[in-house]
Parts: C-alpha cells; structure tokens; sequence
C-alpha cells in the first residue's frame, strides 16, 4: 500500500509540474546565470584545488540547484492548506509517509531533470568530466533534494503563512550556501573560516562531488559525504513524517 499510495501522490504532483513548462526551466535559471557569468572568471586561477575550474564550480552550481529549489518546496504545502487540499487528503487512509514521499521524490525528479540540464550547457561551455562522476553528482542533488523538501514541507506545516516561512528559510539556507564552499573551495578561506565549515553537512556533499568530478571515487571526501547525505536524508525524512502524522496531513 505504501508503494501504491506513494505513486498516488507522486503523479499528481508530477502532472502538476509538467503542466507548468516554466517551473521546469526557470528553477535552473540561476545556476545557469552564475554558470554564465560566474564560472569565466574562475577559469585560470588558482583555486587551490585539484581539476579545472568548471569542475570545482559545476558541482557547487549543481547542490545549489537543490539547496535553494528544495529548501523553498515547503510554499506549496502553505497554499495547499489555505485551498483545503490538506484538509481533503487528512480524511483519507493514505499513508501519511506516502503523502511526504510523493511530494519529496517529485521534488528529486525535477531537481535532476534540471542538474541535467545545467551540466549539459556546462559541457557546451568547456567542462570535461568522467560520466561517472557526472552521475554520482546526481545522485547527490536526489539525496539533498529528498533531505531538504522532507524539512521544508515539514516547516510549513508547522507555520500559517509565506510571512513567516520565507525568512526562516533565507536564515538557513545563506549560511548554508558561504560555510559550504559551493561557489570556490573552503581551502582558500582563513582557518577559523575552513574550520566553521565542517560543521556544516553540506560541505561534505560538496567536496564529495568535486572528487567525482576529477574521477576519484575511493577518496575520505567521497566516503564522508555519501554517509552525511545518506544519514541526513533518513534523518530528515524521519522529521517529515512525524509532523505529518500530528498534523494529520
């Protein structure tokens, strides 16, 4: 049943987002912007870190994509309570995870979708990547995406408006994007700065996809960043569902 309710709700989610051909590709609008504008600057400059420029820039661009699209899921769940849809499917026996779980993994699929995207103009612009590495960093957008919709549907559970939801999530995705090294390595910043970093699970993700992209697989970072996002995606939709079922979602 979990399957069969968690398909229910992905659908109707899905054909939502393929009725709104502007959804798909303006939510990769601004990686694609930074990418354009951003990434030619980068190129021949001492970065401190291995690979070319388009390698340390695109999986940076790449967990941004799902950072701010993922961490800003939770306005939907707002209107849909404002509209009563909440309300409809709190009498219904669907599962309360397979409510969450269709929401988060329509979320994932999209976010993908548009790393794809992204990595394809990426490559029209000069980055050169093994195939591997280029997947594994999907796979780490999927598992960010799954960690981040599950809390922010969660959050917007909890508040009454957009008033109140936009500003706690800026408040936790700005520090999230300076201490994660998304735009240039953390190795360049003052050693308080670097230090202050790793104590933010995002940064492990980061490093993680800039070893894949350099083709380096068995590496700390690599082994540090799929435990963080394996243990924060179970961890994260852990949280949803709990407030799913006192919400009675």
């Amino acid at each position: 049943m979990l399957l069969h309710d968690t398909a229910l709700i992905f659908g109707r989610y899905a054909r939502q987002t393929l009725r709104s051909k502007f959804q798909l590709l303006f939510g990769v609008l601004m990686p694609l912007l930074y990418l354009l504008f951003f990434g030619p600057l980068l190129t021949g400059l001492p970065l401190g870190s291995r690979g070319s420029s388009w390698q340390i820039l695109v999986p940076g661009l790449l967990l941004q994509l799902g950072l701010f699209g993922a961490a800003f899921a939770g306005f939907t769940i707002i209107i849909e309570k404002n509209q009563g849809i909440v309300e409809r499917m709190r009498v219904t026996p669907v599962s309360r995870l397979a409510l969450l779980l269709g929401r988060v993994l329509r979320d994932a699929a999209v976010f993908v979708f548009q790393a794809v995207l992204l990595v394809l103009a990426a490559v029209a612009m000069g980055l050169r990547a093994p195939l591997a590495g280029i997947l594994i960093g999907f796979a780490f957008v999927a598992l960010l995406t799954l960690s981040l919709a599950s809390l922010s549907y969660a959050l917007a559970m909890k508040v009454r408006t957009p008033q109140e939801f936009g500003p706690a999530i800026n408040a936790l995705t700005m520090p999230s994007m300076l201490l994660s090294g998304l735009m240039l390595p953390m190795t360049l910043a003052p050693g308080w700065l670097d230090v202050l970093s790793h104590f933010m699970p995002l940064r492990y993700l980061v490093d993680a996809v800039r070893d894949a992209y350099v083709g380096s697989y068995a590496t700390a970072h690599m082994l540090y960043g799929a435990l963080v996002a394996l243990g924060f995606t179970a961890l994260a939709v852990t949280v949803g569902t709990r407030v799913f079922r006192k919400a009675g979602a």
